[in-house]
């Protein structure tokens, strides 16, 4: 305890250049606790993201990924048949999503359809009144986005418009339906006008009114997470001309997508450290400098060389614990602001996040900090025990 109160005295003799470097570090540390949540929070988010309701597995038309084009797969119907009898699934649903349009007053606007199955959906979560039945052909379900653009609530009726006829720009098909609830999409960008109805319903309205058993892609619930990587390689064999994707492989090629995004917070987090590293050495070689008549004075007396060590070493660690502290907070801070920044960007879904605050997150830029807080006082530590006793007391003197 001693040797902490006596750091601390030393560094409360230089405020302003404690402070200095306390500034510094907290900044650098800001910068590497955002780069750690980067690097794996992009993931990371991602995967919860596809996990919202729980389905594991992605069946769409080959060549594609999940709504990577507007490629549709056929017979629809007959493959979740298949998937549902599968005793290792516990539930599988079909999707399809489409564009379209509703009618407001007297101009139509650009939505964004969804043909769900009620019984088996994973990608909306009810936000006001009720959700669809599978044999409900009168219902809709709105985005807060859609429910402004038509001035529409639950129990409204809305028009929605199908295919336009290029040469008179007359409706295909138009549905009148009953607002049943307000949904939060969960894969929709921020503001994206977005409805649901039931999937033969979707169906007529994209296909204009045609027999159609279409859908853009198949979700999967497997009962057993571990069983996941044996489901997707069968339904490969079983299904060789639908792409099957899990969870974990869409994740890596969403990395594959955003590595430069990885890179930067790799360069960005060494670059952090250097500074740190930079700022205590500075400050801590500077203070050996000023204080070597103390320090050779305390050697002639007889203290220790290890114990002259030590005490640079609980400075260096002080200023990292103090700006560490700071910084932590500072990059907590930071985080949330960059992170409404980039989520802003056009095309990705609200619920996504750059920078994930988690706790390993926190764990491990504290560690590398405070390692490398306690190596930057090695030189200064060195200076300190090979200066001449005699000779620096002469000079002192003199």
């Amino acid at each position: 305890m001693s040797g902490l109160n006596w750091a601390v005295q030393n560094l409360i003799r230089q405020r302003l250049r404690t402070l200095l470097a306390v500034s510094g570090i907290a900044i650098s540390a800001a910068m590497l606790l955002d780069m750690v949540m980067l690097s794996g929070g992009i993931e990371k988010s991602f995967a919860e993201l596809l996990l919202a309701k729980g389905y594991q597995i992605r069946l769409t038309p080959k060549g594609t990924l999940p709504f990577d084009t507007e490629a549709t797969l056929d017979r629809a119907g007959s493959v979740v048949g298949r998937l549902r009898r599968d005793t290792a699934i516990e539930s599988a649903g079909a999707v399809l999503g489409t564009s379209l349009y509703g009618r407001s007053r007297d101009s139509l606007v650009t939505l964004v359809g969804y043909g769900i199955q009620p019984e088996a959906q994973g990608i909306y979560q009810m936000q006001r009144g009720r959700d669809l039945t599978p044999d409900d052909t009168l219902g809709v379900l709105l985005s807060p986005a859609v429910a402004g653009l038509l001035g529409a609530g639950v129990g409204d009726t809305v028009s929605l418009v199908g295919r336009l006829d290029p040469q008179v720009a007359a409706a295909g098909v138009s549905r009148r339906l009953v607002v049943r609830g307000i949904v939060r999409w969960v894969y929709d960008y921020r503001g994206q006008p977005s409805v649901g109805t039931i999937l033969p319903v979707m169906q007529a309205l994209a296909s204009g009114g045609r027999p159609d058993d279409t859908a853009s892609l198949l979700l999967v619930k497997v009962r057993n997470d571990a069983a996941v990587p044996a489901v997707a390689d069968r339904l490969r064999k079983e299904f060789p001309r639908l792409e099957v994707y899990s969870v974990a492989d869409l994740v890596r090629f969403f990395k594959q997508r955003l590595v430069y995004f990885r890179q930067l917070s790799y360069i960005l987090a060494t670059m952090s450290l250097i500074v740190t590293v930079l700022l205590i050495t500075t400050l801590l070689t500077i203070t050996v400098n000023e204080r070597l008549g103390e320090i050779a004075t305390l050697r002639a007396i007889g203290i220790a060389r290890s114990t002259v060590v030590r005490q640079v070493f609980i400075e260096g660690t002080v200023l990292t614990v103090v700006g560490a502290a700071l910084g932590i907070v500072l990059g907590l801070a930071t985080a949330r602001y960059l992170d409404s920044i980039l989520t802003s960007f056009p095309g990705l879904p609200a619920a996504f996040s750059f920078f994930v605050p988690r706790q390993e997150s926190l764990v491990t830029a504290g560690l590398v900090l405070m390692v490398t807080g306690s190596l930057a006082g090695l030189y200064p530590a060195w200076l300190a025990t090979r200066a001449p006793i005699a000779a620096t007391l002469r000079s002192e003197a003199t």
